[in-house]
């Protein structure tokens, strides 16, 4: 569910957003500016972002077992 807010913003400012995203597309542009800053989901979304990544997964998990196996070899 959308919100309506209403803002007021320099005069250049607004000249500036209006020339580079245009008008229709203005709410989404500021609402994507200010989510990370506002929402504590960025943590979350990267690390989805890496486990979705199989290479790196792969190498993760093999630098894991690589790291056991050293353990296991170490005189206590």
């Amino acid at each position: 569910m959308h919100k309506k807010m209403t803002i007021s913003l320099d005069e250049t400012v607004y000249d500036g957003l209006y020339r580079t995203v245009g008008r229709r597309h203005m709410s989404q542009f500021i609402e994507d500016l200010l989510r990370p800053h506002v929402l504590d989901t960025s943590l979350d979304d990267g690390y989805k972002a890496m486990a979705a990544d199989q290479e790196r997964e792969a190498e993760a998990q093999a630098w894991c077992h690589a790291l056991l196996a050293d353990m296991a070899d170490e005189t206590r």
